[in-house]
């Protein structure tokens, strides 16, 4: 045995042995209403700006982690899914990390022999009691067989399966309650979600699930000598513990280092392009979460895989599909990429796909040629939103995972080399593809794309042409908004607004107050001081709205 492992100061309430479903169901309950509260606060008084919605953002991860796993997770989910929720929210909950405290060796030492059957001594010949590392759903330890193999355990946090059990029975409640009281949510489906969720969730609680995982992921790469992922031991694993080979690396993300070893940084870009092109769209079955902490290169340079809980599925493409889109991605061929984004069920088909190829053109736009600016998306931020909002549909989950992932990708990539070309790293995938796909079937399809190109070469038009074609497209595509309101009308509207609301809120004000004299009148004191409450309420409103509505005039009046 080695050294001690730290006790964390203070339990989580959400681990402590007396903490009943009620209470669980009380603290959930009362920080989704507190929420809703404040995004009702936020409507009522027209504070909608992007500093209100930060901070808002701000105090919910706060109380997600509070709340723990189940929520720690339903806020990373969140954060891929800019077609759900503000920008603001997904920027806050980005930074949701697995910043929960390990529990006690003597815990894990429990769940490990509890599991196995057999006691700590009897199944390792040494087991580091402090972990390596600790996240929301579990803790890892280094540790020796008696065989003399260095391994890795994964203990899973205790009680975990039923806290989540009883998570996924109160957000239920929470769900049809707030369809049944806010019927515009119903438009985003929650009821999908949280299934889809959920039953996510349960997959990567399953250890067993996870080594299957493994073992797929090896069996798909067991001819490419420079991927590898940890051997698993069946026989040191269930459905609670699981126990892999010990693969140290260097962290996939320190540029230093790799070239210290004398590593290409260059050739680990393409080899990790490659494998993710390979996973999306030979295998149909991908790692959605390589961030650093999956992902290592060993000292001979090859690609180690860590984590195998959050694999996703996809219906993977035949070799002349694939063939078909990347000289479609080439000549900038939207139609055709969308085309096979639905056929991999990575967009659903909506009677109007016009926003859609919109943005797969922006990307197409943007991207071929150049590293993957994320920021670049800020362009089209309020675009996105309005396209949501005047048609509403929900991206499947495994489109959100592919974006999550290349996002992640890239990221790893531009620390590495911040000019890498997506294309160019893309090509010993593209030789692999053409090299294994039929030579006939190749030549008919190079024929036929080369012909197209001549084509569109020779019928080419006048680049004037183009630009108006361009313009009419975007006008039919609702890319431009003409302003016909003058800025002064804008500012007439404004303050209309604000002096509409303001005699809005002042008549609540007044019938109130009146209200409550009356009950004071003929002595239901009780209730003339609940209507008070209530005046006061309307008369914070009445007098911020005319503050603000005063200021605005004085304003105008200095600009005048």
């Amino acid at each position: 045995m080695s050294a001690s492992s730290k006790q964390p100061r203070k339990q989580p309430r959400w681990q402590r042995k007396r903490y009943s479903p009620r209470a669980r169901q009380i603290d959930i309950f009362s920080v989704a209403l507190r929420f809703i509260g404040a995004l009702g606060w936020d409507q009522v008084t027209g504070n909608l700006t992007s500093q209100r919605k930060s901070r808002r953002a701000q105090w919910l991860v706060q109380q997600m982690l509070e709340l723990g796993p189940t929520f720690i997770k339903i806020g990373q989910a969140l954060s891929t899914r800019a077609d759900l929720i503000p920008l603001e929210y997904i920027k806050a909950l980005e930074q949701l990390q697995d910043r929960v405290p390990p529990f006690d060796s003597e815990t894990a030492i429990s769940v490990v022999e509890t599991e196995l059957g057999n006691s700590l001594n009897g199944l390792f010949r040494n087991f580091e009691l402090s972990p390596l590392a600790s996240a929301s759903l579990g803790q890892v330890h280094r540790a020796i067989l008696h065989t003399g193999d260095e391994v890795v355990v994964k203990v899973q946090r205790p009680g975990l399966e039923k806290l989540f059990n009883l998570d996924f029975e109160v957000i239920h409640r929470l769900i049809r309650f707030l369809n049944r009281y806010f019927p515009k949510i119903r438009q985003y489906d929650l009821e999908g979600l949280y299934y889809e969720f959920f039953g996510l969730l349960f997959q990567e609680i399953d250890y067993i699930h996870e080594g299957k995982n493994a073992e797929r992921f090896q069996d798909n790469f067991e001819h490419i000598s420079h991927i590898i992922a940890p051997k698993v031991y069946w026989r040191y694993t269930t459905k609670r513990v699981l126990t892999l080979e010990y693969l140290p690396g260097i962290k996939i993300d320190d540029r230093m280092t790799i070239e210290d070893c004398n590593i290409n940084p260059d050739h680990l870009i393409q080899l990790g392009i490659t494998c993710y092109l390979k996973q999306l769209l030979e295998d149909g079955f991908f790692q959605s979460d390589p961030h650093p902490g999956n992902l290592a290169v060993s000292q001979d340079g090859k690609l180690i895989f860590y984590d195998f809980g959050t694999m996703t599925e996809v219906k993977s493409l035949a070799q002349d599909q694939m063939i078909n889109t990347f000289f479609a991605v080439m000549r900038k061929d939207t139609e055709e990429v969308v085309n096979s984004l639905v056929y991999m069920g990575l967009l659903e088909p909506q009677p109007d796909m016009t926003p859609v190829k919109r943005l797969v053109g922006f990307v197409l736009d943007q991207f071929r040629e150049k590293p993957v600016d994320l920021s670049a998306f800020d362009q089209m931020s309020n675009e996105v939103y309005v396209m949501f909002e005047q048609q509403p549909f929900r991206l499947p989950a495994q489109m959100m995972f592919v974006i999550k992932s290349v996002s992640t990708l890239d990221g790893i990539a531009r620390a590495l080399n911040p000019q890498y070309n997506l294309l160019a790293a893309s090509q010993p995938f593209l030789q692999k593809l053409t090299q294994s796909a039929d030579k006939g079937n190749l030549l008919k399809q190079a024929v036929r794309q080369t012909r197209n190109a001549i084509q569109h070469r020779l019928n080419k038009p006048h680049p004037v042409q183009v630009a108006v074609q361009r313009l009419e497209d975007r006008l039919d595509q609702g890319e431009f908004e003409i302003r016909v309101r003058s800025q002064v009308t804008e500012r007439a509207l404004k303050r209309l607004n604000m002096a509409v609301r303001c005699l809005i809120y002042g008549c609540f004000w007044g019938f109130t107050m009146l209200g409550g004299i009356l009950l004071v009148v003929y002595s239901y004191v009780n209730w003339a001081i609940a209507l008070f409450c209530i005046s006061a309420f309307w008369l914070v409103l009445t007098v911020r709205i005319l503050i603000r509505l005063l200021l605005r005039e004085r304003l105008e009046r200095r600009l005048r």
